[in-house]
């Protein structure tokens, strides 16, 4: 097994306020770790982001023996004007195959980001 660390990165985005961004999607026979992801904001004021982790995993067996949904690693979070979040800092996220992870904003084309990871293939 191959570990490679990568970086995703996107600016501008979402396309339309409201329809969130694909970040990332984990491609087949291989799991990411996300070590981290840096949000910034592009506009002339504050803006809200949420980051949307989209993973339909199932067949885990036992009592966790459901399939995954949809989970938000941060929901309507205010970034000022200026300034950046960093998400996950010191904390991992472990994708499994067509996983994906999205970003939405309050305002069309306002953030830019940078995602850390490391895929095992």
């Amino acid at each position: 097994m191959a570990n490679t660390f990568k970086t995703v990165t996107f600016a501008a985005e979402p396309a339309s306020a409201g329809t969130a961004y694909t970040m990332y999607t984990v491609a087949g026979s291989t799991t990411t770790i996300v070590l981290g992801l840096v949000i910034a904001n592009l506009h002339s004021s504050a803006v809200t982001v949420e980051v949307e982790l989209h993973s339909d995993t199932g067949s885990r067996g036992g009592n966790n023996d459901v399939t995954n949904g949809i989970s938000y690693l941060c929901k309507d979070v205010s970034i000022p004007v200026g300034s950046s979040l960093e998400l996950l800092s010191g904390g991992k996220v472990v994708m499994e195959t067509t996983d994906i992870l999205k970003i939405d904003c309050s305002v069309t084309d306002k953030v830019s980001g940078t995602l850390s990871i490391m895929e095992i293939t």
